[in-house]
């Protein structure tokens, strides 16, 4: 922060079952790490038990940066404030009605529940048509006797979503005004300001989590700043967006939706960090943690940011977010035999507590962490550092009695069985955001993190074809790293919806200066110093009568409909291998995110040089037996932190760490780097 001189920040990452914290200090060098259980209840606690457990003095911190799973969380378990809607007579239901799709691909089962009950939904008599013009003037009295409804109703937040806002918001922003005189709070939410393209159900989902999930995101927030300054801290907090870009805690709960997502974002941000650092642009990120596993794609040191991301069934959230895909596959994902005799893993999970068994807090449930320790990936010593733990005996008979018996496999045969079936669920996760994309794993490597990443990481790029793994220094708290090394960013999407032979020249670069301008604007207002400022341009593309958007990247604002044309067609190709020479071009979105730099961090700082051994024998700690594709093998384990930095080790082999465990498979080998990274080439498939 501008005029401080500790250069202290700590990022905190809150997670499903941890919440990591790392404090970078730049101009000491010093390093404070922390990975406490997660407080779901009220993540703030967990927040502050992170800072106290790492020793970090909150006055003589200059920023803390925060990713929190608050707003996710609220929306899929529909923990949500009540919230209203007021909309154009005759679309109640367009929340409900979404689109001609199913829950399931095969069959009409399935349930839908809107965030917003029909009863909370009232109409009041207005209409723009889709250019713009009105048709209906808007009936002022009818907004504010809805107003006065919902507010008896209990109402705590409020929607205000107009058929064409998009096209013309002045009905949006009278309402809004009149509301503003009689609601209580500032928790009104115009669909045209959060989001401004033409499909109403896309809109109005996305208003309407933003507006059930804003009083709860600002409550936390105050909530956490309160305790904060209560023990001394007197700078911001920042918060992570699903985009991978930050906003201040006094702005945040504005625009609560673009929050969604923003515990997942973060972990790519730190690896697309990483790979640049290391010289490595094209990577798949893989965080496997506790509770489930999140996927991306990173291209040339820039991750995938999409705003077509459904979170699940009809809950399209169409704010820019980093395309995150989730598996139900976490170290406590529960292993299961169902009622047709089959094996399945997750996507219920053990979570923080009581665990996995080997956690020893009660846990009862074998896990893919419990296997992992069966077959001797994880430190059975390790148990004992647990009060009141568990022996590994007691884990095997839960395996027998669960798996085993019900299969008829042993015990370690049912553990194996559960690692390969979690490693199917992760590799299909990572087919859907490279070769559903047109990204051939082949020209990727694979970025391992999250406190269960690296044990899986071979195997899955392995299978997939993917030639090198790459595993950051911390990566059980990598997603509190990419706090540490985000930058500011706001996106911006406008819809314009118009054939390239009808696109006025100059009126795609008035939209580009107009979006730039705003989101200049507001990273002006942050108290945050940064380095210079980026912008990202593209257009989101169909050809005329196609419904699905293709997005157009572009490397500059000023580019005209022939550009825009050929640049389409080439996309088009790239993704579908069919030209379509004769059929017209339709510009339909036009998005440009700015990006306010931060001052570069070193990732070196997040290495002990003095524990660093001279020979890998001096680092190596022991031997066990392993089980490795399909047989066991007398494997060396290594501490991380007594590694020389630059070592080439082949497997099998194990690594372990205050945070993660490495898992390097007969074939592969793996080296070091100058900050600490290690980089795993995988031997040949069989």
């Amino acid at each position: 922060m501008a005029g401080k001189s500790s250069g202290a920040v700590v990022g905190v990452d809150v997670g499903g079952t941890f919440t990591d914290l790392v404090e970078l200090d730049q101009s000491s060098g010093r390093v404070r790490l922390a990975k406490v259980p997660s407080t779901l209840d009220n993540q703030a606690f967990g927040v502050l038990a992170a800072l106290d457990a790492s020793g970090c003095e909150l006055a003589a911190l200059d920023l803390i940066v925060h990713g929190t799973t608050t707003t996710t969380n609220a929306v899929l378990e529909r923990k949500l404030a009540r919230t209203g809607l007021i909309t154009t007579r005759g679309f109640r239901d367009v929340l409900e009605l979404g689109r001609r799709t199913r829950p399931h691909a095969y069959g009409m089962t399935g349930t839908f529940t809107p965030l917003i009950p029909r009863n909370l939904r009232l109409e009041v008599p207005e209409r723009m048509d889709a250019g713009g013009q009105v048709v209906t003037p808007l009936d002022q009295d009818a907004v504010r006797q809805a107003a006065r409804a919902l507010l008896e109703m209990g109402c705590e937040s409020l929607v205000i979503h107009f058929l064409h806002a998009y096209a013309n918001p002045a009905h949006e922003r009278r309402a809004a005004e009149i509301v503003a005189d009689l609601w209580p709070n500032d928790h009104i939410t115009m669909g045209h300001a959060l989001l401004s393209e033409s499909r109403e159900f896309e809109r109005g989902v996305t208003a309407a989590a933003n507006a059930a999930v804003q009083p709860l995101l600002d409550r936390y927030i105050r909530r956490l700043m309160q305790e904060l300054q209560r023990g001394g801290y007197a700078g911001d907090v920042l918060v992570m967006n699903g985009n991978g870009g930050m906003v201040s805690s006094a702005q945040v709960a504005k625009e609560a939706a673009k929050t969604v997502m923003s515990g997942p974002a973060s972990g790519v941000m730190a690896a697309a960090y990483t790979g640049r650092k290391a010289g490595i642009g094209n990577l798949i990120t893989y965080d496997m943690g506790g509770t489930s596993t999140d996927v991306a794609l990173i291209r040339d040191a820039e991750p995938s940011v999409s705003n077509e991301i459904e979170i699940e069934y009809a809950m399209p959230i169409h704010v820019p977010m980093v395309d995150v895909r989730t598996v139900g596959a976490g170290g406590g994902s529960i292993a299961r035999v169902n009622s047709a005799g089959l094996l399945e893993v997750g996507p219920d999970s053990a979570g923080a507590d009581p665990g996995p068994i080997c956690y020893g807090r009660g846990g009862t449930e074998p896990t893919i962490s419990d296997a992992n320790l069966l077959l001797g990936r994880l430190d059975p010593a390790g148990l004992n550092a647990v009060k009141g733990g568990v022996s590994l005996d007691h884990v095997r008979q839960v395996f027998a009695d669960r798996l085993g018996a019900p299969l008829g496999l042993a015990p370690e045969e049912a553990a194996a069985a559960v690692i390969e079936i979690a490693n199917m669920k992760m590799a299909g996760a990572m087919r859907m955001v490279s070769i559903s994309l047109g990204a051939d794993p082949r020209d990727y490597a694979l970025f391992a993190f999250g406190g269960a990443g690296p044990l899986h990481a071979a195997a899955l790029a392995r299978e997939l074809h993917i030639p090198r793994v790459l595993v950051p220094s911390r990566p059980g708290i990598t997603n509190a790293i990419g706090c540490v090394v985000a930058d500011l960013r706001h996106d911006f999407v406008n819809t314009l919806n118009t054939p390239l032979d009808a696109l006025e020249p100059g009126q795609l670069a008035r939209v580009f200066a107009a979006q730039a301008a705003q989101g200049e604007a507001l990273i002006a207002r942050e108290a945050i110093e940064i380095r210079g400022l980026r912008h990202l341009y593209s257009v989101d593309m169909q050809f005329v009568g196609q419904t699905h958007l293709l997005r157009v990247p572009l490397d500059r604002p000023d580019v005209t409909a022939g550009d825009l044309q050929a640049l389409f067609d080439a996309a088009y190709f790239r993704r579908f291998r069919v030209a379509l020479d004769d059929i017209r071009a339709t510009l339909v979105n036009a998005n440009c995110s700015v990006i306010g730099k931060r001052a570069e961090l070193d990732l070196a700082a997040l290495i002990d040089p003095a524990g660093r051994k001279a020979t890998l024998q001096e680092a190596r700690t022991g031997q066990r037996p392993v089980h490795v594709k399909g047989a066991w093998h007398d494997t060396p384990i290594y501490w991380r932190d007594h590694l020389p930095l630059a070592f080439t080790l082949p497997g099998p082999a194990i690594v372990q760490q205050m945070d993660t465990t490495l898992l390097i498979e007969p074939g592969d080998t793996a080296s070091g780097d100058a900050d600490g990274n290690i980089l795993v080439e995988i031997g040949a498939r069989p």
